[in-house]
């Protein structure tokens, strides 16, 4: 059985074709620029490659496209896309609407739409992108939508919940939502496998580091807390976002500058974080390059980021009432020994300790990189959000 995993974004289309038999990936690539001039690239699981300019006008072209390089040429993997059993789309935010893996209807889709103001850059991409993918996909085909916000809907209402007056939760649904829940949920589960455990006696602490990050207390197998918010804003340091600051340092920012609500959103959006302190850019090994040369300010940015780290993961235990085991995942969770043994190191009020020889060196790894006689285990956990919206798909039309 082989189901399509597409990831769309405001100009981008990300998709996988994966065999659910095995669970392997056939085939991989992206449809980006699209509005802009465009660009295919295609790479199937035996080496072949296919890359192009292209006029992609709107989303339905991208997938006109799609179809194109996975059926047709030196690197097709199929004949026809008939051969396809559902479609699986990865969607930012669900709100309160959604809190499982839907069919998509037009319904669905418009109900998506309206839920753009709660995430302007990635719903109104998604809603277009599944009105695209209708148009190009047989209607025999399922497709199903997987939200990332969904995993985060077990959170209990003290930890959701702003100091705003009810009314703005009431009629703005103004509340923490949490991000990245797809990975969260993916590795949760992987670490709970790894362990030889059931994930629902387990308390861990999942840390998705990457250009944009999140920690999430997971008690049980469901999340009770995150750090991400009201948007993908909130939390720890990030490549170019501030994570949690004071909201009247956001105002006084504001005035002093002279910015408009749009301005100071993208100040703090895509001009701080590790860029904005650091100076020297926003991806973690540029700036580890830099303070490892003495650079004080990449540093600093890098000392914020596993403070911030180290707060939560306490914080997190003292929520759940006890810690099982702390993950590393994404870009940097996966990829970053130094990170990993910065944030473990001192810990031993909750029972952790690194095994720094473990941990050197590892890189996108499933391992236990914990002491034997530590508490609370550590482990790198690599995330793989496509597989996991594949696999609900899979299960959502096998119902």
């Amino acid at each position: 059985m082989l189901i399509l995993v597409v990831n769309a974004g405001s100009s981008s289309l990300k998709y996988q074709l994966l065999n659910m038999e095995d669970e392997s990936v056939l085939a991989k690539g992206n449809c980006d620029r699209i509005g802009i001039d465009g660009h295919v690239s295609h790479k199937t699981a035996d080496g072949r490659e296919y890359s192009a300019d292209c006029a992609f006008p709107t989303h339905t072209e991208a997938f006109m496209k799609l179809v194109e390089v996975l059926t047709t040429g030196d690197a097709a993997v199929i004949k026809d896309m008939s051969e396809i059993s559902a479609v699986g789309h990865r969607i930012v935010q669900g709100a309160e609407v959604f809190s499982e893996t839907t069919l998509v209807t037009d319904e669905v889709i418009d109900k998506i739409d309206e839920l753009r103001d709660l995430a302007p850059v990635h719903n109104h991409a998604h809603a277009l992108a599944l009105r695209a993918c209708k148009k190009v996909m047989p209607a025999s085909v399922p497709q199903a939508v997987v939200f990332d916000t969904a995993f985060h809907q077990t959170m209990p209402e003290k930890a959701f919940m702003f100091g705003l007056p009810y009314e703005d939760y009431e009629k703005l649904h103004v509340r923490k939502y949490g991000f990245h829940g797809t990975s969260h949920r993916f590795v949760s589960q992987a670490l709970a496998k790894a362990m030889g455990k059931d994930v629902k006696d387990l308390k861990i602490v999942s840390c998705h580091l990457g250009n944009g990050s999140s920690i999430t207390a997971i008690d049980g197998g469901k999340s009770v807390d995150t750090t991400m918010g009201f948007t993908p804003l909130d939390g720890v340091l990030m490549g170019t976002r501030t994570g949690a600051l004071d909201p009247s340092a956001v105002t006084f920012v504001m005035e002093k500058h002279g910015f408009t609500p749009a301005e100071m959103s993208e100040y703090m959006n895509k001009k701080s974080g590790f860029l904005g302190v650091s100076g020297v850019g926003s991806d973690n090994r540029d700036v580890s390059a830099a303070a490892d040369k003495g650079n004080k300010r990449a540093l600093l940015s890098k000392e914020m980021l596993v403070y911030q780290i180290k707060k939560y993961i306490g914080a997190f235990a003292a929520a759940m009432n006890g810690l099982d085991a702390v993950l590393f995942t994404g870009g940097i969770g996966e990829n970053a020994p130094d990170v990993r043994e910065q944030v473990c190191s001192d810990m031993d009020i909750l029972g952790i300790k690194i095994d720094t020889v473990a941990n050197a060196g590892v890189h996108g790894k499933l391992c236990k990189v914990s002491q034997s006689d530590s508490k609370v285990e550590v482990w790198i956990v690599p995330t793989n959000e496509e597989l996991l919206i594949a696999r609900d798909t899979l299960a959502l039309i096998s119902k």
